[in-house]
């Protein structure tokens, strides 16, 4: 009895009530870590005098109504354990779609419940959908007076919330298909039903969340969006086709091995920002690797002729547009083989992923190849969409200075020009233009410190048709060159008078940005299809900037691609020597429709190669190149020529599926902040973790 009495008052919350399952949880904790009493109810060290007071403030009354309490407190454990022993199902949903007829069969089906239809008190129907929700059948529900355990399984179910996950045995019943169906895209079974027999609730969806299949849930609520859209369940599970294609295409067909390389590596100057992971030894902390690209070239010089694998790779690249801190790339890298080699086998596979998950066999091999600054001049761009049009072209040597200066404060620039067709109407294409250059978006264009476009519109009512700011002569040369017609525009626009560097050019931009917008308005139609290009020919190394710092050499000069990259012949080899700045790499990239899917290279093999680069052309500090020792002596060991390429899963999955941003084919996409607003990360430090990790916070 004093023990009883003892656990009673242990049972008394301080409010009265238990007031949520962390106060039970910590009731529960707390009773463990107490003194054991004896049989008399006796804790060590306490007299008899001091229990028989402490009994005396109890009833036992109230000792049944505080384990009363605590008995409905912990309903949902009761709940839970019931859980545990669900019956098997005997049928998949998606199954019963081949039944035309029902036989009276008694059947087991799992499912989440959809919204339900009351059709009296005593009846009621509810879509049950298929456990992946691509499925549905109709579960008919009736309180039968002379069943007690349809009668509950009726009221139960009149009491559950759509999506609850639920276990139902019914029988199956012959049915005349619905004239229409209100579950969207999923796939009702037409000709079957089951009448209810017996439900269970595996755990009951909330009512305070209203959840439905045209619902738009915010980051916060990520797993309602997966679960309510099927279009986010669809792209993941096309995701997963596409991993698992790549897998059995490149081992299978071209015979590479999937190797899986560290995450946990160490700072190198690469070219982008790292994710740092200290340790709990002072000073010392991994880095979270940007890409496997040190790694593989250590696979090769290890004797793996061709390794690849569908790798995690991480960069603080901050609030670029559509670009996450952590994403997936699709790696791989031979020895004893050249980049044509690499193009030859990514363009089988791309045949391969289109023909088989898109249906789309026209795609010809092999791919048009352009080079960097061929690319640039053309389109103003490294990754151009050659679907556009809109091509570019110099035109300095024809239009007088008194044009360009009026269109630029620079000496001597380059001067370039594009054609862009809206409507045969000047007046409508005025108004296009006008509205355009109006807006924020046309805000850069015209703050470009090398001066802003020149805009001219063709008219055949105006003085040399609009153009009579060329003068006589260079209007009919621009004329006959760019073949115009009325309601057309022409753009100028100068730029420095050096080699192109960087991935666009102003006109670029305004060319990819005008197109947009007319394709918005109505003007133009959207461009379909897929083009695929190889860019090659990169310059070896670009100038760095505080936007683009590169490898943090003391040259004034990045990699362009990475420090690893090789010249592309011997003839750029020498050019280190002479004018690293005009050196060329053996460097591609793959575009298609304007995105670049990839990028991959030749890559050093010769140490003595590889530190010159580092050290004397791109000047790191002895403390940096140190960085790269184990690189320089893995390579010294006899590595072969070795070649490879990175393809953007993510990008490459959503350009597939027509998707704006890779966020769509990501489960769990960060924000544009690099926050993951579900889980709440990143999260703050704790001063726990700082004491452990051996931080400081500056202030």
């Amino acid at each position: 009895m004093q023990s009883s009495v003892a656990f009673s008052k242990a049972l008394r919350p301080r409010s009265g009530l238990w007031s949520s399952y962390i106060e039970i949880s910590r009731f529960i904790r707390s009773r463990a870590s107490r003194p054991v009493q004896d049989a008399l109810g006796h804790a060590p060290n306490h007299t008899k005098s001091e229990t028989l007071t402490k009994r005396s403030f109890y009833t036992s009354s109230s000792h049944r109504e505080e384990v009363n309490i605590l008995t409905s407190s912990l309903e949902f454990l009761e709940s839970y354990k019931k859980s545990f022993n669900f019956p098997a199902a005997t049928h998949e949903i998606k199954d019963l779609i081949k039944l035309k007829a029902a036989q009276k069969e008694e059947v087991i089906v799992h499912g989440y419940l959809g919204s339900r239809s009351d059709l009296s008190r005593n009846l009621c129907f509810v879509p049950l959908m298929s456990k992946e929700f691509g499925h549905s059948v109709q579960i008919v529900s009736s309180a039968n007076p002379e069943d007690e355990q349809i009668r509950s399984a009726h009221a139960q179910l009149k009491t559950l919330q759509p999506y609850s996950p639920v276990a139902i045995r019914g029988t199956l019943e012959s049915r005349q298909p619905a004239a229409r169906s209100d579950l969207g895209e999923i796939e009702k079974v037409k000709h079957v039903e089951i009448r209810l027999l017996e439900l269970q609730c595996l755990n009951e969806f909330p009512k305070d969340i209203i959840a439905a299949s045209e619902s738009l849930f915010p980051p916060e609520q990520r797993h309602l969006q997966i679960k309510t859209d099927k279009s986010v369940r669809d792209a993941l599970a096309f995701r997963a086709k596409a991993a698992e294609l790549c897998r059995d295409h490149l081992s299978k067909s071209e015979g590479f091995m999937e190797v899986e390389t560290p995450l946990l590596f160490k700072s190198t100057p690469e070219g982008a920002r790292e994710f740092l992971v200290p340790t709990r030894t002072k000073g010392w902390a991994y880095a979270l690797p940007q890409s496997p690209q040190q790694y593989k070239q250590i696979l090769m010089a290890s004797g793996i002729q061709k390794y690849y694998q569908i790798a995690k790779c991480f960069r603080d690249e901050g609030m670029r547009a559509d670009r996450q801190p952590e994403f997936t790339q699709l790696d791989l890298e031979m020895s004893f083989a050249t980049g044509e080699e690499v193009m030859q086998c990514i363009e089988q596979l791309i045949r391969r992923l289109w023909a088989e998950l898109l249906g789309v066999v026209a795609l010809s091999c092999p791919f048009p190849r352009m080079t960097y600054h061929e690319a640039m001049a053309k389109y103003g761009s490294d990754k151009p969409d050659n679907r556009l049009g809109m091509d570019i072209c110099a035109i300095g040597h024809l239009i007088p200075a008194e044009l360009i200066n009026m269109i630029s404060p620079l000496n001597a620039p380059i001067v370039e020009v594009m054609k862009f067709r809206i409507t045969d109407e000047p007046k409508e294409t005025r108004k296009f233009i006008t509205t355009f250059m109006d807006s924020s978006d046309a805000t850069s264009f015209q703050e470009n410190p090398d001066g802003g476009a020149g805009i001219f519109l063709v008219d055949s009512r105006k003085p040399l048709r609009g153009l009579q700011a060329f003068g006589f002569e260079a209007a009919e040369q621009v004329e006959e060159m760019l073949d115009l017609e009325d309601g057309d525009l022409v753009i100028l626009q100068a730029r420095q008078n050096r080699p192109h560097h960087g991935g666009s050019t102003p006109l670029g931009n305004l060319r990819i940005a005008l197109h947009k917008e007319a394709v918005a308005q109505g003007y133009v139609p959207a461009p379909k299809g897929f083009s695929f290009l190889w860019v090659t020919d990169f310059p070896l190394f670009s100038p760095t900037n505080d936007a683009e710092p590169g490898q943090g050499g003391g040259a004034g000069l990045a990699s362009t691609h990475h420090p690893f990259t090789s010249p592309k012949d011997p003839q750029e080899v020498d050019m280190l020597l002479k004018d690293p700045t005009n050196a060329i790499g053996e460097h591609y990239d793959l575009v298609v429709n304007g995105v670049e899917l990839g990028g991959g290279s030749k890559r050093i093999h010769h140490a003595q190669v590889q530190e010159f680069i580092l050290k004397d052309i791109l000047r790191m500090s002895p403390e940096r190149l140190h960085d790269f020792s184990h690189l320089l002596e893995v390579l010294r060991a006899g590595c072969p020529p070795h070649v490879g390429i990175a393809l953007g899963f993510d990008r490459l999955v959503a350009v597939m599926l027509g998707k704006k941003s890779v966020r769509d084919v990501i489960a769990f996409p960060k924000s544009g902040r690099g926050e993951d607003l579900l889980v709440k990360s990143p999260s703050r430090i704790s001063e726990e973790a700082l004491e452990t990790y051996h931080l400081q916070l500056r202030k």
